[in-house]
């Protein structure tokens, strides 16, 4: 978005939530539906013809996850904890989850062992043989057979090193084959799919300004990586079919639908920042960003003419700390954050010239740096389309369920 944009922004949010019956609490959260939907078609065409799985982890809102699998070129849902993919599927919005990371929540394997219905539309994750024996610690049968994939190591190796997330210890072919048959031999269990997910290539931006020697160097690293792990799928795809059939293979995320999609072994990407665009998503070579997630703090306090105070603002997201992490003042633009408070807790000083003319009461809109998280702090998100509120709808915390 440009300045103007920007601002208009700033004027159609302040309208549509000035058209709510009664002011709404702060944090206020709201979702764009049309630049929503702009990012889903855009995700559709970067995917040429791969279902694109919703990542839950990234919209944490029902009626979001409903929307975007409502959308063709979407499929399924990459949940990430058991007791939420259960959720789903007890709420009928999906008979297809995946869920993205290993579990040992005894509670939540009982019920998935307990129900067929339950145990044929969830996949677990799984990459290590105690995994599978946490799911049978928690069963007395093997009538009801659960679905799991095989999470793999898809860091590149680069100089006797590994760069990407910690995920998973399944890094070569024969670790990979051998952990397959540990899954095929056990009474109780259907290896039914691979995830491999490029973190190195998919959440790290490649275009920053003003650090233009690190984003080719990230850009490099990024090529580098998709090329080693087109060759290592392809080799462990073809080792892995002597021992199952698979349904999927799972890869990628919003920063690399291009490249992931374009390898041979991958049948679909998983995708959900890139709906909502966060501020960690803004510099990417592969994609226009439309943030499409905003929330509203007001105005408490003037300390001076260039400087305006709001209530909390310490909404700050995971991952290794820095400024990135920082909610990201968005609208009216030229406001931020001062380097001694940064964003905090009970209040957020900013500086800037459209300071001056706000008042005690005004709504200044920022950006999570992270999708999804946003909606951990809040119970209701506000839907707009255009310059009025459609819909209030639950966040997963306001659906009043632990996950």
């Amino acid at each position: 978005m440009d300045l103007v944009e920007r601002n208009r922004l700033w004027s159609r949010l302040g309208s549509a939530v000035a058209g709510l019956p009664e002011p709404p609490a702060t944090p206020l959260a709201v979702v764009d539906l049309d630049l929503f939907d702009a990012n889903a078609d855009d995700l559709v065409r970067r995917a040429g013809g791969k279902p694109l799985r919703v990542a839950s982890k990234s919209l944490r809102v029902p009626a979001l996850i409903e929307r975007a699998l409502g959308r063709p070129g979407f499929a399924g849902v990459l949940a990430y904890t058991l007791a939420e993919a259960l959720w789903l599927h007890e709420h009928g919005l999906s008979d297809d989850i995946v869920v993205a990371y290993p579990t040992v929540d005894a509670a939540a394997l009982r019920r998935l062992t307990s129900s067929p219905s339950a145990a044929a539309a969830i996949t677990l994750m799984v990459d290590d043989p105690a995994h599978l024996d946490a799911v049978d610690a928690t069963r007395s049968s093997l009538a009801v057979p659960v679905r799991v994939a095989l999470d793999l190591d898809a860091g590149l190796r680069l100089g006797g090193q590994r760069v990407g997330p910690r995920r998973s210890p399944l890094l070569d072919t024969a670790d990979v084959v051998a952990m397959a048959r540990r899954v095929a031999d056990r009474d109780g269990f259907r290896l039914v799919g691979v995830m491999t997910y490029e973190g190195q290539v998919a959440g790290v931006p490649d275009d920053v300004p003003g650090q233009r020697a690190r984003s080719l160097l990230v850009r490099r690293l990024k090529q580098a990586s998709m090329a080693q792990l087109a060759s290592r799928r392809s080799e462990i795809a073809e080792a892995l079919r002597p021992v199952a059939q698979l349904e999927f293979w799972n890869g990628g995320g919003s920063g690399s639908v291009e490249s992931t999609a374009a390898d041979p072994a991958v049948t679909e990407v998983a995708a959900g920042s890139g709906l909502l665009v966060p501020g960690l998503f803004d510099h990417y070579t592969s994609f226009e960003p439309r943030p499409a997630a905003f929330f509203g703090l007001r105005v408490t306090r003037r300390p001076g003419p260039t400087t305006v105070t709001v209530h909390g603002g310490g909404l700050v997201a995971s991952g290794p700390t820095g400024a990135d992490r920082s909610p990201l003042p968005w609208a009216p633009p030229g406001l931020r954050l001062t380097v001694l408070e940064g964003a905090g807790e009970v209040q957020t000083p900013l500086t800037g010239h459209p300071a001056a003319s706000l008042a005690i009461g005004d709504l200044v809109w920022f950006r999570h740096a992270k999708s999804g998280e946003l909606f951990e702090h809040v119970r209701e998100v506000h839907l707009v389309r255009g310059d009025a509120v459609t819909a209030v709808v639950p966040s997963y915390r306001g659906c009043e369920v632990a996950f």
